[in-house]
């Protein structure tokens, strides 16, 4: 059952908590399991040649527990179709490997997650897929990056780690005029808070593994598109090359979305009372929040997202070995890479999920601290921050 069929069903427009928790999710016909089975199968029986029950015949081509997923990601993001990856950076391959063809040329942001930086240049760069590297958040910069053989804008908002805000109807506008397609990454906001397909975007991108699954228990990435020319391309690269989300990993990323609204509240009004305490501590230097007042895409922000997410970066006043200290001290906070889930993390990018853009444009500063405040007590969260801190 498609989430067109679900909303139709009451005749009126479903709001997005709704949505989560039922859209793609189909009580079984057999036994009336009101969560969808994980169909842990390769292949099913034809009736007859080419006779396929629901169009079922390869779970690398279609698999029911993913297609629960891809409904539900198609439903959230308010668009047409929804295909789920083994990894987000799968997902970001198979949209890279669709949209361009040697000689293309895209525009990147100057903030970007280091995994999507070293997909552009140390793999795509080998099969001559040019790019250059734009503040995003200044469109003048972004129309002075386009060249004849761009075809694409990619976009963070926020960004990783650096937390710029990118007007997604602004460069959706430059995107059109100049007839290239708008990529937004929308992984740290989560569709809760931000939809840029309704912003103009053409394709949404997420890691699955961070606030769609919510608990750091699963690997998964995301496309979402509202042209259906554009969705049956990107699905027949996504057969022909494999990454496919597995059902048992598709079941984890649905359940998880179940909770993502109320997760997501909590994320931001932790995140929020955190950024404030950063603001007024002697030892850190700088806060990168956008829901404070004085971040420079607040207004922007505050326009186009729900809240302001669980993420948080700031810089520390004694250096790089300060900042990894203050890493090392935290109890409740847990050293780790990633993000999203329901415990808070704290990480220094410059030595950890951004060390492969050391050197490049994106590189980041090495006083950087950057956290996923979860959902436990804010209370317990401000007491460990400030102990690390000293």
């Amino acid at each position: 059952m498609s989430h067109q069929h679900f909303s139709e069903q009451s005749g009126e427009r479903h709001h997005f908590e709704t949505l989560a928790i039922h859209a793609g999710n189909t009580a079984d016909p057999l036994t009336g399991a009101v969560v969808p089975p994980i169909y842990q199968v390769s292949t099913y029986k034809q009736d007859g040649v080419g006779g396929l029950r629901g169009g079922y015949e390869y779970s690398r081509s279609a698999n029911p527990t993913r297609t629960a997923l891809e409904e539900n990601l198609a439903a959230l993001e308010g668009g047409r179709r929804g295909l789920a990856f083994a990894s987000g950076l799968a997902a970001e391959d198979c949209l890279l490997r669709t949209l361009l063809a040697p000689g293309d040329h895209v525009v990147i942001p100057n903030d970007a997650y280091g995994g999507t930086f070293r997909l552009f240049a140390k793999v795509f760069s080998r099969w001559n897929i040019d790019f250059s590297v734009a503040d995003t958040s200044d469109p003048a910069a972004v129309r002075a990056a386009l060249t004849p053989r761009t075809k694409a804008i990619w976009v963070e908002t926020p960004s990783n780690p650096l937390l710029g805000i990118t007007d997604i109807a602004g460069l959706a506008g430059i995107a059109r005029t100049a007839g290239v397609k708008l990529v937004v990454d929308n992984t740290f906001a989560s569709p809760y808070l931000q939809q840029p397909l309704a912003l103009g975007a053409d394709v949404v991108v997420h890691s699955t593994t961070k606030y769609m699954g919510g608990h750091s228990d699963v690997v998964g990435g995301a496309l979402v598109v509202d042209d259906l020319e554009l969705a049956e391309e990107l699905a027949y690269h996504q057969n022909a090359m494999g990454a496919i989300a597995g059902p048992f990993d598709a079941w984890l990323v649905l359940r998880g979305i179940k909770t993502l609204a109320v997760r997501m509240d909590r994320h931001s009004e932790n995140a929020t009372r955190i950024a404030e305490m950063l603001t007024q501590h002697p030892r850190v230097s700088k806060v990168l929040y956008p829901g404070l007042p004085d971040h420079p895409g607040h207004q922007v922000a505050a326009k186009q997202m729900k809240a302001f997410g669980g993420m948080i970066s700031f810089q520390v006043t004694d250096g790089e070995e300060a900042a990894v200290e203050v890493c090392d001290r935290t109890k409740i906070f847990t050293l780790g890479e990633s993000l999203g889930g329901v415990e808070s993390l704290i990480e220094h990018p410059g030595r950890m999920t951004h060390a492969s853009a050391a050197g490049s444009p994106l590189e980041v500063p090495a006083d950087l601290i950057r956290l996923s405040v979860g959902i436990e007590s804010v209370d317990n969260l401000l007491a460990d921050l400030k102990q690390a801190l000293g």
